[in-house]
């Protein structure tokens, strides 16, 4: 379940920071998950192999939102062990700020938490993107029926670069 008032524990690894160097605070990192338009989700197949896809997702209420029609690998793989990772960032070395979110996907099937994260994805990504609840606890979209997933963050790392590197950990316990 989602954990928007939880303060997690904040470290910084010293091994993979600049010398003095301190950590990255949370709410820089939740800024980030907020406005970050893809991200790259990373599950497990059944025979233990990766699948790694990019997707739109929407972070509110201490969780990442994303959707995945059900007979879509991430759904299939995700049946079978919901532990994901997600990631966002920049594709550069020396500038920007990377974060990994480590948990468990839920499906979110209450309708009235279904409308408001509708009502966030068109917000955030425009009218291509506008959903309609379906009586099974599911988003009606242009492609179909997409299920809707939500990770609340276990373990999430920040890796800034730049003229100061640093890795954060924010762990929720």
């Amino acid at each position: 379940m989602p954990h928007d008032s939880d303060t997690p524990h904040t470290s910084i690894d010293p091994r993979y920071s600049s010398p003095g160097a301190g950590p990255t605070s949370w709410a820089a990192a939740e800024r980030l998950l907020t406005g970050a338009e893809l991200f790259w989700v990373s599950t497990v197949r059944p025979d233990g192999r990766p699948h790694v896809t990019p997707l739109l997702a929407v972070w509110q209420d201490g969780a990442l939102h994303f959707t995945s029609g059900a007979r879509e690998r991430k759904s299939l793989n995700l049946a079978e062990n919901p532990e994901v990772v997600l990631t966002t960032g920049t594709n550069t070395w020396a500038a920007g700020f990377d974060v990994v979110v480590e948990g468990r996907a839920e499906r979110v099937t209450d309708a009235a938490r279904l409308h408001t994260l509708a009502k966030a994805w068109e917000e955030k990504y425009g009218p291509a993107w506008h959903f309609e609840v379906r009586a099974d606890g599911a988003f009606q979209g242009q492609e179909g029926p997409s299920l809707v997933y939500a990770v609340a963050p276990r373990t999430v790392f920040g890796f800034g670069k730049g003229e100061e590197f640093t890795q954060t950990r924010w762990h929720f316990g």
